[in-house]
């Protein structure tokens, strides 16, 4: 359920523009607020389970994700779909930390690993089929179908956990639980996006705009004063004191903000420009998908053979320059000269840094603290996406709108036309131009839209590139790779 939610609702952003005629901020928020509760609750939701029942917290998880998968499927406007996708959040907080906590304590030692294994190859299926599977949907039915597949799945999910999963819990979880801190990140973090995302509209001088970067700022300095002063913080600050803990987790920051932030804008301009149709765009993700999946073991025996710096320096390098790949397509680009091979690349890059990227973050603290690491790092990869999007979002509408004037001045508009385009920018390659106007300025506007679109994206591309081989460079600065190299199995 999680795992398809994860990548399809991104190819059903273009449907959701044009049957809500909403604006590039309002889709942006269909994606942030799932992923600000998600994150923010992410590590409550763990322990939640360790103390009142893993089982327990994790059907109730299913529970609440289902029921606001009916509330996205049934919404009218954009508001009310935004408002169900942050109760999902709060549903994903409880179940996907669940998951495996439930593996890991259902399996003794010997079978854990190939508990976990399956549970992966599980993931991997989901999230390669969940965008192919989402696209067929929303072309011959409706984005409300990939709401609604979720409904069928939970029913599963009960029946089976019910009959066949047995209730755990740590009889030693006794301390508080930081609801605190769970409350000042989330205020926080939302603050700061709902600036980002405002200030591409109204500007930073705008009063809501600082008001609201300011209030974030605040509560999550009070965020930072908390977690360092109580006994049980949802963030151990102290696992920061391990060198390696915080260039990996400085790493995933960097380069799972321009994943996350640029595959925001991949499906929007396949469809929108490029003209795929969803379901083509959907298959057009899934060389990503499957180079991960069918390389991922290959990827962890490097860390045995180099070392984890060595894959950590690479990885984002090839990274890199799948980014910068996906920046060389103009207007109707040829997939397999264009977008395949940056898929492969990016796919390639990846691959090569997860594995030891989570072997860095295990071995950077003591066997009895694995668990939460593994969390915070889970949790800052989610963060850096969910700041990436809101932040790329800044730099996509900007270069796009300058593009975009450019190019209308060099074609004469009456000046209503002009007027109307410009109160559409803020739509970006879904703004519609009207049919009334003759055929060849139609196309001659269509093609300035399409083309600065292309600009932004590129614009997007690059920027992506860059962070991603920064993160190469601070595992090349900071990773000491003498403590990288004791892998384990989990």
């Amino acid at each position: 359920m999680a795992f398809i939610d994860g990548t399809v609702v991104n190819v059903a952003l273009a449907a959701l523009q044009k049957d809500f005629s909403a604006t590039v901020p309002d889709v942006q928020w269909v994606v942030e607020a799932y992923s600000l509760l998600l994150t923010a609750l992410l590590l409550v939701g763990g322990s939640l389970g360790d103390r009142y029942g893993r089982r327990r917290v994790f059907l109730a998880g299913v529970a609440i994700f289902s029921i606001a998968s009916l509330l996205c499927a049934c919404a009218t406007n954009i508001h009310q779909l935004i408002g169900a996708r942050a109760l999902q959040g709060v549903g994903a907080a409880l179940l996907v930390p669940g998951s495996l906590a439930i593996i890991g304590a259902s399996f003794p030692d010997e079978q854990r690993g190939r508990a976990i294994g399956a549970w992966a190859g599980f993931t991997a299926i989901t999230t390669a089929a969940g965008p192919v599977l989402g696209g067929w949907l929303i072309e011959h039915y409706s984005w409300r179908g990939i709401f609604l597949i979720n409904l069928p799945l939970a029913l599963a999910v009960w029946v089976i956990s019910l009959r066949h999963v047995i209730e755990t819990r740590d009889e030693d979880e006794t301390g508080q639980l930081d609801w605190l801190g769970a409350a000042l990140v989330t205020i926080g973090l939302g603050g700061l996006v709902f600036g980002l995302i405002q200030s591409s509209q109204a500007g930073f001088q705008n009063r809501s705009v600082w008001i609201a970067l300011t209030s974030a700022a605040i509560f999550l300095t009070v965020f930072i004063i908390v977690e360092a002063s109580i006994d049980n913080p949802m963030l151990p600050l102290d696992l920061f004191r391990a060198r390696n803990f915080t260039a990996a987790n400085m790493l995933t920051f960097l380069l799972y903000s321009a994943l996350g932030g640029s595959l925001f804008f991949v499906p929007l301009d396949l469809i929108q420009v490029q003209k795929y149709t969803a379901t083509a765009a959907g298959a057009a993700l899934l060389p990503f998908v499957l180079i991960m999946f069918l390389l991922s073991r290959w990827a962890g025996g490097l860390v045995k053979r180099y070392g984890a710096r060595v894959p950590l320096v690479i990885g984002p390098a090839l990274a890199a320059i799948g980014f910068a790949l996906f920046a060389m397509p103009g207007i109707d680009s040829n997939y397999w000269r264009s977008f395949f091979p940056a898929m492969v690349v990016l796919g390639l890059g990846m691959t090569i840094s997860v594995a030891p990227l989570t072997t860095t973050v295990m071995n950077a603290v003591t066997p009895n603290r694995v668990g939460v690491a593994s969390g915070v790092n889970n949790a800052i990869a989610r963060a850096a996406g969910l700041l990436a999007i809101a932040i790329f979002g800044i730099v996509m509408l900007d270069v796009f709108g300058r593009s975009l004037d450019s190019r209308l001045t060099a074609i004469s508009l009456p000046v209503d036309l002009k007027r109307m385009l410009d109160d559409q920018r803020i739509k970006l390659a879904a703004v519609e131009v009207p049919k009334e106007i003759p055929p060849s300025l139609n196309q001659e506007v269509r093609q300035a839209i399409d083309g600065s679109f292309v600009r932004g994206f590129r614009t997007v591309m690059f920027v992506s590139a860059g962070l991603a081989f920064a993160s190469g460079i601070i595992s090349l600065l900071l990773i000491n790779p003498a403590k990288t190299s004791n892998t384990r199995r989990l």
